[in-house]
Formats: structure tokens, C-alpha cells, sequence
């Protein structure tokens, strides 16, 4: 830079160190501030200043003088150089003589200033150059202060100028950016008249729907008009259409909404292109938006657009509000569905029980107590009643499930769908019970369910057992249902068992005891130690478990009840037994047992007897064939119930029975209520060895109003009996009932009960509380003892074969009998050897009942064990029909 130029530093770093030349323009008197001024000497223009002769001299930039001086022609650089060299000052002072009064003047002062500095010099002890030279310090850190200051006070000015430049910038350059970007839009903006277009198709498909219905009932009236004989017309027509296909198709509701949503949208989209400047692809989102949220469309600037977004907010409002409702019916359908019954139940090798009857109780509790020892198991109950009044039914049972779970469903067995919901095809036992009522309707029922049940294309891992009313149906159940079928007629069981315990009283608590799971109960299993040993052998060898019978595998699986002593177990024979749980017996080593003595005992020969039979059963012909069986030859059975004489032989016949082919009985017909004292009266009640209380089919359908008709017929008889009865034979056998106060009418009933024994048939298990406390009657729980048999069977179907044989005319039964066939009073056996002098009169001891107990004890725990018998204890049997 030369050092005559005026112009700024080119660059920040010529701002920061300026060049001396420019130091030297910047700072000239005319260009430096006021306070500066003072120390510059400006010539005046009446002393026109002469220019110094003496050459002067140009300095670099180092203050080095230039090698080509140039003379200083301007004195405005005089005084700027004065200030950087004072001390020289009065050197370079001209000496001119015609210089007047300046020259003078410069001497005056001159001389002044000398004798200043001497006098300072003396005063303050310094010498005049050191002076100076702070003088020069002074003044030189004064002026870099003000230029550095000048310099930083322009920097910052220029700085903010290249910022407010660059800002300009910038915004030009978005100008231009925006500028372009309209240009490009405008470029790809669709054309006016195609979003005219979009518009009027948008329009145009709307109102196709609404022309479509004008049209239809155009044609309809015009039809209606026409021909008189049309009755449909053609809205109704596609009404219906349309109710069908959204009735029949599951899916028609869900479709239908899918496609009004997605007609919604395509329709809202290309309103939208009309209205707006968007793309085709922002306005389908756009609308889809609003139909999602209503709530979207605010942020619409004009007219057109905010109807348009109005109107598909609307109708999305619509759509989701039918999505609502589909969604909350089908919430709605499915806890309808389980609470109803209605799903399907996923198990296997569980108990299915089809019906609901007054049984289905005890039958639980037996189901529940045979899977009580594996830890509980699953039945499943399935009738047409609602289910939760089926499981509120089940809440008010009286027991303990024990861990078993019973799920209800409701449905119909007749239907193979209900069938297939409860997993039919995979349940190990199928119970189907009989419906209360009219026995033929409920044995049809029983029959259209065994068909369905083999009409399972998957057939059935498990057996079924139908209980049956009528004996004479059975032929045809078992018929349709072939090798899966097992029977139960529950009127014939309970009218055998009725007889059985007419004959020996107290055989319905033994039975109550097998049939049922909680004590024992009969058990058939494969032994392969016993191959090869006799049967009366077999009948020691198992300390915890009675043998009763072999089911012999060369006979086809036939069971036989009491076989011969020599019968030799072959291979594949299996050993009836009963036991208190198939796990608890195993056969253990013989034990040493006394050879048993035979006690002759003459078998007393059968007396004709007189039976009564109270209410009317619609089986009672059966019942009458058993008797005489039973019965010996000249017994008469007396019927008296409220049907009348003349219908009552029709019904025996209508029945089956022929009564010109009675041998052993005679039938005497007397008409009346059973609850009526007058008509009870007249007949002679003190003269029946036994008298059979019936529930009578009037209130069969309910076991408490039957029950409670059965008690008001016992104690009537019972009181009539008593004031019959001669006072000295009731002192005589005041003796053995002296628990009982003198005048009390209880005392007076059992005193009866011994001229004639009383079974009572009790629906409600409930009710047998009453009865053992007054210890006036032996009663059958039919209900209960049906139940037990139900789910004995169900266990184990062949178990039916034996309870068949027990209860039929021929063959084996249950008999008690007294304890001087075995044994002599005070003679000390155990029940091995009780058992092993049964069979020299081939008989099978079951168990005892001690004379001062009132329970029987079945299969007991210690048979080597001796002890004392007494003539009053009796023993439980099988043996053959007397």
C-alpha cells in the first residue's frame, strides 16, 4: 500500500494493522477528531508559511527512509510529523533573519521552554531527555488506544453491514426457492376442468343410489297397477334379497361396512380434488382423516372444502357408528353364547351325562366319589334347560364334587352338532337318563338319542347306558344300539329290589352299601398268579377283597356268579371281587385255616304269604310277574290304589301280563286313596306280612309331593296296625323296645312293625332322615339306588351282567341269612372259616351285621382274626334263589 493512499484496509487484517500511511491520511488535523486537533499546528493563512529547503524524506512502512525521497509539498503533514518528533523540533526550526515576529516568537518560547525544563530538571533531579522520552510514551499509547478503539468501533459496524448483507441474501434466496417451487406446482397442479370433473362424478355416484331406489318404486307402483293379481313388488324383492344374504352369510355385515368405508372414502376423495389444489393421493388420505376423526376437518378454508369435509365427517360418524354396533353384537353374541352353553367343550375320556332328571344328583356324587381317588375328573351334563339355571341347580347339592368339575351345556342330544359340542366322540361313558313323565314318550326319547349317538361319523371311544322305564323297550334299545349298550330299567330294578326286601328286610341298606362308591363295591381283574388254583382256593387269597365270581374268557367274557369250588382259573380268566377300591387287594399267600365242620340245617319250605300293595305303578304288572316268582304256591297280593277295577285289568293287560297265568298269586283288586284313614280302614292291615308303599304315578313327576304322600300312607298304617294289635302281645314285646315311653304312639308303630314289615319307595334322599329316625319302616331310595347302578355301569359296563343276575328271577341274589346255619352259640371262628363252611352249602359270606349294631359290615378289613359269634348276628350272602 503506498502511503499517499486514502482508500480502507482491503481486509480484516489490514483493519487490525493498518499500514502507516493510512495512519498517517487518518489522522491529518482535518481528519482526526477535535480532541486531537489541539496538537496539531495549522499555518495560518495571513503568515503564509515558506516551504523548508531542506529535501524531505519518504519512510516505509519499517520507518527506514525510501532510497527515491520525495519532497514533502504538503504541509498538512507538518504537524502530524511534529507530533511523532517533538524533541527535534527546535532543531528543525528555520533560521531565517526576515521571519519577523514568528521567528522571534519561536526563539521567545524556545528559550521559555528551556529554562522550564532546566528549572525541572533542578527540581525534580531528571534530565530533560528522560523527559521526553515519556513525554513521546505518553502520547504514543494515547494514540494506540484511540486508533484501536476507532479500529474495533468500524470492525463491528462492517461486520454488522456483511450480516445485514448476508440476511438479504438469504432471503432472496428463498424468494427465489419459493418462486421456483410455485412454478413446479403450478407446473403439476391438476387443471381446472379436471377438477371440475372429479366433482361432478363425485355428485353423480352419489345420487345413483337414490335414482336407483326412485326407479324401483316406479316399476313397483306401476306393476301394483298393471296386474292387480302381483302381490310382491320389486323393493320387497331386493329388500329380501339383501335381508337373505346378510342373514345367511356370517360375513355380509362386516363386507358391507368394509365397502360403504371404502365408497366413502373414494367418493369424499374425489369431492375433495374438486374443492381443493391437492393431489388425487392427498385427497383419498384427506378424506379417509375425516372419516376417522370428525373432528379433522377445522382446519377447511373455503367454502366448498368445509361442506364437502362436513359432509364425509357425517358420513364417517354413520359408518363408525355401525361398526360399533356390529362389534358390540358380536361381544354381546359371544358372552350370550357362554352364558347359554353354547361353546364347545374341549375334553376327553370324560363322563357325558344327556338329560337332566331327579337323579342327576346322586348320580354326581357317585361319579365324584369313584374319581376321588385319581384326584377328581370331568363330566360334562348337557340338557335342553338354560344353563345357568343347570348350574345354580348344581350349586344347591348337598355334597362335596371332590374335585371333580361338571361343566353344563345346553343343547339337545337328537342333534349331532349339540352332540359334537360336547365332544361326544371322546368321552369314555355316555349316561343317558329317562325324562320324568310318561314312560313310553321318555323310552322314544332314549331311542332317538342311541340313534343319533351311532350316527357320530366319528364314531365312540365309550360305551353308553340308557336308563329305560319300560322292560319291554329294552329289547329294542339294545337292538339299535348293538355292543355299545347297556341298560338300566329303573322301575324293574327298584320293583325287584322292593320285593327282595319285603322278603328280608334290611337288604336295602346292604345294597345302598355295594352299589354305592363310598364303601365297597365289585371289581373284575385279570390275576396271572391265579392261573391254574381252584376256586375255593381264590376265596382266601386275598386278605382285603371278597372273591364273588369268575369271568371266564373261553365262554366269551360270560360272568359267573358263585361258581364250584373245583373250577380251575384258566388263562385270560379274570376274578370278580368286591372291594373297597381297585387299588387297595392283591392276592397274598393262603392262609392256614381250620378245616370247617358242616352244620345240617334243614332249609324251612316256603309258606304262602299276603302282600299290599299301596298306590299304582304303570310297571306294576312286572312287579306282579316277580312275585310270583318269588312267592309260594296259595300267597295273595292285594292292590289298592284309586285307578278303578275296570280300567285296572285293562291296564295289566295292556302291560303284558296275563293273568290267567298267575300260578303262585291271586290278585285282589280294592279301590281307594292311600292317604284317606276311612279308606284304609277298611282294609285288615294287621293280617299282610309285608306291605309295599309305592309312589303313585299321579305325583311321581315330584319326589317331595310323592315322598310326602308315601309318609302320610306309612304312619296311617302304622296307627291303624297298632290300635289292632292284642295289649298283651304289645307288653310282651315292650321288652325288646323298652327305649320308648309307655303311652308314646312311636312305641306303639314299632311294636306294629314287627307283625309285618313296610317298604316304602323314597324319591328324595332327604327324606330317608325321617325315616331312620323313627325306625317305624325299611325304605328303597329308588332314585339314589337307580343312580348308584347308572354310575356303577358307566365305571365299568360289565358290571351291568352282574347287577342283571342279582335281580333276576333265576340264578344268583343277595340273601341274609341268620348265624346258626354257620355256627353254634359262643363258638370263637374267624370270618375265614365262616366263609369256607358257606360253601359247603354254596354259599359266598359277604359279610355280617353283629345283633347290637344297625350297620352291616361288607368285606371286613381282618378276616383271620377270631372271635365270638352270637345267634342273633346275621351274615350277607350270594347264594342261589330259594
Amino acid at each position: 500500500m503506498s502511503l499517499h493512499s486514502d482508500s480502507p484496509p482491503s481486509s480484516s487484517r489490514d483493519w487490525l494493522f493498518p499500514s502507516p500511511a493510512y495512519i498517517h491520511s487518518a489522522y491529518h488535523p482535518a481528519n482526526s477528531p477535535k480532541h486531537l486537533r489541539r496538537f496539531t499546528t495549522t499555518p495560518r493563512t495571513s503568515h503564509p508559511r515558506t516551504p523548508d529547503p531542506r529535501p524531505s524524506r519518504t519512510f516505509r512502512n519499517d520507518g527506514v527512509p525510501a532510497s527515491n525521497p520525495i519532497p514533502y509539498r504538503d504541509f498538512r503533514y507538518a504537524g502530524v510529523r511534529r507530533r511523532f518528533d517533538l524533541s527535534r523540533r527546535t532543531e528543525r526550526l528555520p533560521k531565517r533573519d526576515d521571519a519577523g515576529a514568528v521567528s522571534g516568537r519561536k526563539s521567545e518560547i524556545t528559550a521559555v521552554s528551556r529554562e522550564k525544563v532546566c528549572t525541572a530538571e533542578k527540581v525534580f533531579g531528571f534530565s530533560g531527555r528522560v523527559f521526553r522520552v515519556r513525554w513521546k510514551m505518553a502520547i504514543s499509547v494515547a494514540i494506540l488506544i484511540t486508533v484501536f478503539s476507532s479500529l474495533l468501533h468500524n470492525n463491528f459496524s462492517l461486520q454488522n453491514q456483511v450480516n445485514e448483507l448476508r440476511d438479504q441474501v438469504s432471503k432472496c434466496n428463498i424468494s427465489i426457492d419459493a418462486t421456483s417451487s410455485f412454478k413446479q406446482e403450478s407446473d403439476h397442479r391438476p387443471s381446472k376442468n379436471l377438477k371440475i370433473l372429479a366433482l361432478i362424478l363425485s355428485l353423480t355416484i352419489l345420487s345413483i343410489p337414490i335414482l336407483i331406489f326412485k326407479y324401483i318404486d316406479y316399476i313397483s307402483k306401476s306393476r301394483s297397477l298393471d296386474n292387480i293379481s302381483e302381490e310382491v313388488s320389486l323393493s320387497k324383492q331386493l329388500a329380501y334379497r339383501v335381508d337373505a344374504f346378510l342373514s345367511v352369510h356370517p360375513y355380509a355385515k362386516p363386507l358391507a361396512l368394509l365397502v360403504a368405508t371404502l365408497l366413502l372414502i373414494c367418493l369424499g376423495g374425489l369431492a375433495l380434488f374438486g374443492v381443493t389444489d391437492g393431489s388425487l393421493a392427498e385427497c383419498l388420505w384427506l378424506s379417509w382423516t375425516y372419516i376417522a376423526d370428525s373432528g379433522n376437518h377445522s382446519g377447511s378454508e373455503s367454502v366448498g372444502w368445509r361442506l364437502v369435509s362436513v359432509s364425509i365427517s357425517f358420513g364417517g360418524m354413520l359408518i363408525f357408528a355401525m361398526m360399533l354396533g356390529l362389534v358390540s353384537d358380536a361381544i354381546s353374541e359371544k358372552l350370550d353364547s357362554l352364558r347359554k352353553g353354547r361353546s364347545e367343550v374341549v375334553e376327553q375320556n370324560h363322563t357325558l351325562i344327556l338329560g337332566w332328571s331327579d337323579k342327576l344328583g346322586s348320580l354326581l356324587n357317585q361319579l365324584a366319589i369313584a374319581n376321588d381317588s385319581l384326584g377328581g375328573g370331568i363330566v360334562v351334563v348337557m340338557a335342553e334347560r338354560d344353563k345357568e339355571e343347570m348350574e345354580l341347580d348344581l350349586a344347591k347339592m348337598e355334597f362335596d364334587f371332590k374335585g371333580t368339575s361338571v361343566i353344563c351345556r345346553s343343547g339337545s342330544p337328537l342333534i349331532l352338532a349339540d352332540l359334537k359340542k360336547v365332544s361326544v366322540s371322546k368321552a369314555r361313558a355316555i349316561i343317558v337318563l329317562a325324562e320324568d313323565g310318561n314312560a313310553d314318550q321318555s323310552d322314544a326319547r332314549a331311542l332317538r338319542t342311541v340313534l343319533s349317538l351311532t350316527g357320530v361319523k366319528e364314531g365312540l371311544r365309550g360305551h353308553i347306558v340308557v336308563e329305560l322305564s319300560d322292560l319291554d323297550n329294552e329289547v329294542l334299545v339294545k337292538l339299535v344300539g348293538g355292543d355299545l349298550v347297556e341298560t338300566v330299567v329303573a322301575h324293574d330294578v327298584i320293583g325287584r329290589l322292593m320285593i327282595q326286601c319285603a322278603r328280608q328286610p334290611g337288604l336295602a341298606q346292604i345294597w345302598e352299601d355295594i352299589l354305592g362308591f363310598e364303601n365297597c363295591e365289585f371289581y373284575i381283574k385279570r390275576w396271572p398268579l391265579l392261573d391254574g388254583m381252584q376256586f375255593e382256593d381264590v376265596l382266601i387269597s386275598f386278605p382285603y377283597a371278597i372273591p364273588c365270581g369268575v369271568k371266564v374268557s373261553s365262554c366269551g367274557g360270560k360272568i359267573i356268579l358263585n361258581p364250584d369250588d373245583s373250577y380251575v382259573l384258566q388263562e385270560g380268566d379274570e376274578v370278580l371281587v368286591i372291594a373297597e377300591d381297585d387299588d387297595s387287594y392283591g392276592p397274598a399267600t393262603l392262609p392256614t385255616v381250620k378245616e370247617a365242620s358242616f352244620i345240617h340245617f334243614a332249609r324251612p319250605t316256603k309258606k304262602p304269604q299276603k302282600i299290599l300293595l299301596c298306590g299304582w305303578m304303570w310297571d306294576i304288572d312286572d312287579m306282579i310277574v316277580v312275585l310270583d316268582a318269588f312267592l309260594a304256591h296259595g300267597s295273595e297280593v292285594w292292590m289298592f290304589n284309586e285307578v278303578l277295577e275296570k280300567e285296572r285289568e285293562k291296564k295289566l293287560i295292556d302291560g303284558g301280563l296275563d293273568i290267567s297265568r298267575l300260578v303262585n298269586i291271586t290278585l285282589v283288586n280294592r279301590e281307594g286313596n292311600a292317604v284317606i284313614r276311612r279308606h284304609l280302614e277298611s282294609l285288615p292291615l294287621e293280617s299282610f306280612d309285608s306291605i309295599l308303599i309305592l309312589a303313585d304315578e299321579s305325583v311321581e313327576d315330584s319326589a317331595i309331593q310323592a315322598d310326602s304322600r308315601s309318609l302320610a300312607t306309612l304312619l296311617l298304617i302304622r296307627d291303624i296296625q297298632a290300635k289292632r294289635l292284642p295289649f298283651r302281645e304289645a307288653m310282651v314285646n315292650q321288652v325288646h323296645r323298652g327305649s320308648f315311653s309307655q303311652g308314646s304312639w312311636i312305641r306303639e308303630m314299632v311294636l306294629a312293625s314287627d307283625k309285618s314289615v313296610i317298604i316304602s319307595e323314597i324319591l328324595d334322599p332327604r327324606t330317608k332322615n325321617l325315616l331312620s329316625m323313627s325306625k317305624i319302616s325299611d325304605y328303597v331310595l329308588s332314585n339314589e339306588l337307580v343312580s348308584m347302578a347308572l354310575a356303577m355301569v358307566a365305571e365299568d359296563r360289565q358290571i351291568n351282567d352282574v347287577l342283571e343276575e342279582l335281580f333276576a328271577e333265576e340264578g344268583n341274589e343277595m340273601h341274609i341269612r341268620q348265624a346258626d346255619l354257620y355256627l353254634l352259640e359262643g363258638e370263637e371262628l374267624s370270618f375265614y372259616e365262616i366263609l369256607l363252611r358257606a360253601r359247603l352249602r354254596r354259599e359266598i359270606v359277604i359279610g355280617y351285621r353283629l345283633a347290637n349294631d344297625e350297620k352291616a359290615v361288607i368285606n371286613p378289613p381282618v378276616k383271620s382274626e377270631r372271635r365270638r359269634w352270637s345267634l342273633k348276628d346275621i351274615f350277607v350272602v350270594i347264594a342261589e334263589k330259594d
